[in-house]
């Protein structure tokens, strides 16, 4: 069998204070998740957990910042990998230096085990 790409989707996520990239990053990949629905999966029989493979790419500004881990236990089903690349933004909050607002972008690529 072979991976097929059957869905992608994108989100955005941020942290207004505190500066948590690994907060950012979660709640991006939250905003896409709530824009799809994956009724095939079950429709076609496949089984999400061995036939389902999720490929998280997150963009920040401080890819090290982002616990990668965290942010591919968040998914609630498939195989997942996440990828940190140099991306997203950080927008100055204040005047006065304080911490940024982190700004990440997400994109969720899912394959399927199919023929």
């Amino acid at each position: 069998m072979a991976l097929k790409r059957m869905v992608m989707e994108f989100g955005m996520g941020s942290d207004v204070h505190g500066g948590d990239y690994t907060k950012a990053a979660l709640r991006g990949v939250q905003d896409a998740l709530h824009h799809s629905s994956l009724p095939m999966i079950r429709s076609l029989g496949i089984d999400p957990k061995t036939q389902m493979y999720v490929e998280v790419t997150v963009g920040v500004q401080q890819p090290d910042k982002v616990d990668a881990a965290k942010v591919a236990a968040s998914l609630p089903h498939g195989k997942t990998t996440v990828t940190v690349v140099p991306g997203g933004l950080d927008l100055p909050h204040r005047d006065d230096g304080g911490d940024p607002v982190i700004i990440a972008t997400v994109g969720i690529v899912v394959r399927l085990d199919l023929p």
